[in-house]
């Protein structure tokens, strides 16, 4: 990092369009009709609330194809009969039938537009089923560039698994296919070959034996999920359990891991309870005591899936082996269980409504990962690893996407906004408080969808600051604040630059040797200072820089 930044101050907007085409993001990127019809509110979304769903889907990993049907209940909320019903190619809907009768609809790209004949009373719970089938996008790198995984393990039995965030759970079966709106509850129904079994999200109902030799999973979920948390995960499992005392009585913890593997998952997954107890500790009780919790092995590093968390991190600590923050602590955890099963509390509890806002999942779960070392090594452990990890940051772009086009912003949003988050705990300056606040997030907005906006307007309340431009700072801009300071005449003038119009972030320093906090703004303020050798020094737990201009 260079010791004075001097960046050009910029405002940076975006257009809440719905149906925008050629709306221009970040760095000139240009999005779609498409964009927006995945990623806004659209009038064929906008008068109806999904209540319940009933996935019952055949998985075929001869031929790589999934068949089934989705059977949808909602609640009418306005006076309409078009529903958008979103299905990624090359997948198709076969048929839609209402009372008995086969709809009439037209597809536009991945979104489908049914027609609807029975009257939409507002008010009614109404119901649809729709019959859909083909070969899901392959996974090219999941889950960054997901879509379903097939593979085969050692063994040479299939080991599928499903994985896709951003891409939208509409690339293998079809929904509502946007986070604003979270189903209610849902079934889950998986028939696969002989000798697999399948896991999903929720507890296990029953498992039906089919006379071709098949086997049907039936998966209920019994709390509020989002679309890309719903997941099949299907190999030759084996399987163990425990339960946790935690905050709400027992918590039943049961791992599916590939038969192979079962010695090893054995020891590693020992991380479950020690992440449980220092979570619930630090946000509350783990939000799905209903739904249970599994640990389940996937062809593939790992992903937050609701109630059903998967695992491909090797059976070792670290991130594959590897430790993130190079401060020795990021080997102190398996990676994939502790940042993952974070999302239990932040993606899958507390979810945003846009994906612009994502940081709302990641900075919140990639700073607990700090937090977990803090709860078993203590603070000074949780602290060097959150500032190790800023060797990270790239400051690309801003941390909030565009919205309204399924758009994330920086991958910044993971250990830029841990360390935003750590910055802020710094300002507050009260342990005690910061835990409250954090367990209050969870319980305030327990199993809602969100906006970046209710975050901070919450953050600003419980913390008794305005910190609209403390977030204006470290989520929509790229610099990083710059203390400008000199000593002159027996005093230190000191303000902000390289930031946001009325940045205005208090600061601990170090002055002659004596702990200070600074309450800095863009323009020059000054406090009396001794200018014999004159010393500052920064609290290091602060992301940002400083700049001596009389050096």
């Amino acid at each position: 990092m260079k010791r004075y930044l001097s960046l050009i101050c910029f405002l940076f907007f975006v257009s809440n369009s719905a149906n925008a085409q050629g709306l221009l993001g970040q760095k000139g990127q240009v999005f779609t009709h498409q964009d927006s019809l995945r990623g806004s509110i659209t009038k064929e979304r906008a008068w109806w609330d999904v209540k319940y769903y009933h996935l019952d889907v055949k998985v075929n990993p001869a031929d790589s194809t999934i068949t089934g049907s989705n059977t949808i209940k909602y609640l009418v909320l306005k006076d309409y009969n078009i529903m958008q019903i979103d299905l990624q190619n090359p997948m198709m809907i076969y048929k839609v039938i209402q009372d008995g009768i086969a709809l009439k609809y037209k597809r536009e790209g991945n979104a489908f537009f049914i027609e609807l004949i029975a009257p939409q009373k507002i008010g009614s719970t109404k119901e649809l089923t729709v019959f859909y089938g083909g070969k899901p996008k392959v996974a090219v790198n999941p889950p960054w560039d997901g879509g379903i995984t097939w593979k085969k393990d050692s063994n040479g039995n299939p080991f599928i698994a499903s994985s896709c965030q951003g891409l939208g759970a509409s690339v293998w079966w079809p929904n509502k296919d946007h986070m604003y709106d979270e189903v209610e509850n849902m079934l889950i129904s998986v028939n696969v070959p002989k000798g697999l079994t399948d896991v999903s999200n929720g507890r296990l109902q029953s498992v039906k034996q089919m006379k071709d030799g098949t086997k049907t999973y039936n998966w209920l979920v019994s709390n509020p999920i989002n679309n890309y948390g719903v997941n099949i995960n299907i190999g030759d499992y084996v399987t163990f359990s425990e339960k946790f005392k935690g905050e709400k009585g027992d918590l039943d913890c049961t791992y599916y891991v590939l038969r192979d593997n079962l010695t090893k998952a054995k020891k590693q997954f020992q991380d479950v309870p020690r992440m449980l107890k220092a979570f619930e500790h630090w946000f509350g009780p783990y939000p799905f005591y209903e739904d249970s919790y599994k640990l389940v092995e996937a062809p593939y590093l790992g992903m937050e899936h609701q109630s059903s968390v998967t695992y491909g991190n090797g059976f070792q600590n670290g991130y594959l082996g590897r430790d993130l923050s190079g401060t020795g602590w990021g080997l102190k955890f398996d990676y994939i269980i502790i940042h993952e099963s974070g999302h239990e509390w932040f993606a899958n509890n507390i979810t945003y409504k846009d994906i612009a806002d994502m940081w709302i999942h990641e900075s919140f779960t990639d700073y607990s990962e700090s937090l977990f070392l803090e709860y078993y090594y203590g603070k000074e452990a949780g602290y060097t690893y959150v500032r190790g990890i800023r060797k990270n940051i790239a400051n690309d772009k801003p941390i909030i996407g565009t919205y309204d086009v399924n758009n994330e912003g920086s991958s910044d949003m993971y250990y830029k906004g841990a360390n935003m988050l750590h910055t802020l705990r710094q300002i507050i300056n009260d342990d005690a408080k910061w835990r409250t606040i954090l367990r209050g997030l969870n319980s305030s907005f327990y199993h809602q969808t969100v906006t970046t906006k209710q975050i901070e307007e919450y953050l600003s309340q419980q913390v008794g600051i305005d910190l609209n431009p403390f977030f204006n700072q470290y989520l929509r801009d790229i610099r990083i604040p710059t203390l400008e300071y000199f000593f002159k005449d027996n005093h230190l003038g000191y303000r902000w630059t390289n930031c946001v119009p009325d940045f205005n972030m208090p600061v601990k320093v170090t002055l002659n040797g004596k702990e200070e906090l600074l309450k800095p703004e863009t323009k020059w303020k000054n406090i009396p200072a001794e200018t014999d050798n004159p010393k500052l020094e920064i609290d290091k737990n602060f992301y940002v820089a400083g700049f001596n201009i009389t050096e």
